[in-house]
């Protein structure tokens, strides 16, 4: 058989590809994965009693607004940098945006604080839980996501890991910040963003072993 002919039957009868599938494969895990790290938080921890007064609902929906920032942002970086060869020298600095923004404000919040203050306001009476929670929260949404990433094929597995871990750390934190009863920025920008990051390094570490094909 010439290569001509081998050529023309392999090119034959092809289906048109679904490029839409990735993206609804990785959305999918991305929204299962949300309501996992709600309801695990929920469970595990419970809410917080006086989510509705004023005062905690507003602070509530500030730690809210930085953790599911983070995951999106994440998550159109991720359907990028899932795809082969996609992304490969492209930049992530928009997902920086959220921490830089939550650190502003803590620091304007330390501005106009008593330096007396700072250390309960850094602190807070739940910083250890917070440690903990977050990585154990954001296990079965990183799972999930990894799962649906290895479906796209990436090439570049320590990037799309470390974007699989930054959703699922967004996500775990959003679950979180139904529980945490701690009403202070700087709280947030070092507990909230700095196991936010750590669920990204292991992502990133992991991801070179869990996304190889």
């Amino acid at each position: 058989m010439k290569t001509d002919d081998l050529i023309d039957i392999l090119s034959a009868n092809i289906e048109a590809v679904d490029r839409r599938l990735m993206l609804r494969t990785i959305a999918g895990a991305v929204a299962v994965g949300a309501v996992v790290a709600l309801g695990v938080a929920l469970i595990m921890l419970g809410s917080r009693t006086d989510a509705w007064s004023a005062g905690a609902l507003g602070f509530m929906f500030s730690k809210l607004a930085f953790a599911v920032t983070v995951a999106v942002l994440a998550f159109f970086y991720l359907i990028r940098f899932a795809r082969p060869a996609h992304g490969r020298r492209g930049s992530m600095a928009l997902v920086a945006l959220p921490f830089v923004g939550i650190v502003g404000l803590a620091a304007i919040s330390l501005a106009y604080a008593p330096a007396v203050h700072w250390q309960t306001m850094f602190m807070g009476d739940e910083w250890l839980e917070c440690l903990l929670s977050i990585p154990i929260i954001a296990i079965v949404p990183f799972a999930l996501v990894i799962w649906a990433v290895r479906q796209a094929a990436p090439t570049d597995l320590r990037r799309a890991g470390a974007l699989a871990g930054l959703v699922a750390g967004g996500l775990s934190a959003a679950g979180y910040a139904l529980h945490c009863t701690v009403d202070s920025l700087p709280f947030v920008a070092v507990w909230y963003s700095g196991t936010i990051l750590l669920c990204t390094l292991a992502g990133a570490v992991l991801g070179a072993r869990l996304l190889r094909w």
